[in-house]
């Protein structure tokens, strides 16, 4: 197991734009490593994806996937997939929002509206590429987590800074 360090917000290496991998490196032993440390990272911090720029590697890799999330308890698993070099078309506008939180900004959740629809393009460790439709609760979570390629972070996507806080005194203040 290779569990990393997870970077907080405020570390400059979450604001920095990745760089693609070389389609001549999607099976080498580097990228190989990387998507190893990737997952046991997730699993061990109970998350639902990582993205490589979270652990300190400024490469456009992100591992999706749960079965089942502490963190997210009504929302079906996600099967689990490496996603290379990324690419993301919004095929409509905002939709409803949803309480977003992330292992880089640990304890916390914000409300975000992003597209409930997108297509996803991407590379595989195989070297194949993917394209697809990807809505609802999974286009969010795809969303976010290549959010993190180009230096972003759902706090930047926040239209109401009252919709953020920790997560005890967000619920509380909900009623539930």
């Amino acid at each position: 197991m290779s569990v990393r360090r997870i970077l907080k917000l405020g570390d400059p290496l979450l604001r920095r734009r990745s760089v693609d991998v070389p389609l001549t490196e999607l099976r080498s032993k580097e990228i190989k490593n990387l998507i190893r440390d990737l997952r046991d990272t997730m699993k061990d911090a109970g998350g639902i994806g990582l993205a490589a720029p979270q652990i300190g590697v400024l490469k456009r890799v992100v591992i999706v996937g749960f079965e089942k999330s502490e963190r997210y308890p009504d929302q079906k698993g996600i099967e689990e997939r490496v996603l290379i070099n990324p690419e993301i078309e919004a095929l409509d506008g905002p939709g409803e929002g949803f309480w977003e939180g992330c292992l880089s900004i640990p304890g916390m959740r914000g409300f975000v509206e992003r597209p409930r629809k997108i297509k996803l393009s991407f590379y595989d460790t195989d070297e194949n590429r993917h394209e697809e439709i990807i809505e609802g609760f999974d286009a969010v979570v795809y969303q976010h987590e290549c959010d993190h390629l180009d230096g972003m972070l759902y706090v930047d996507r926040l239209k109401d800074p009252t919709m953020f806080g920790f997560e005890p005194e967000l619920k509380e203040a909900s009623g539930g």
